[in-house]
């Protein structure tokens, strides 16, 4: 799975959350979500399962679809 940045972003002001909420409920280093909203950086499954868990949504609702 490839976090969709743009979805993560959405969803988090969404619910009005800021990244350093998204970090205490993740246990993901702040300045490494910032990252990942600006596809500077990448998540690997089990975190990006936490921050789904964390914004109420499913790991498909913010990742990218892969090619088979």
């Amino acid at each position: 799975m490839r976090p969709h940045p743009s979805a993560i972003r959405y969803r988090r002001e969404a619910l009005k959350m800021s990244l350093a909420q998204l970090s205490a409920l993740t246990g993901i280093d702040k300045g490494h979500l910032s990252r990942v909203e600006t596809g500077k950086a990448g998540l690997g499954d089990d975190y990006i399962c936490r921050v789904a868990k964390a914004l109420d949504a499913t790991p498909a609702d913010i990742t990218h679809k892969e090619n088979p």
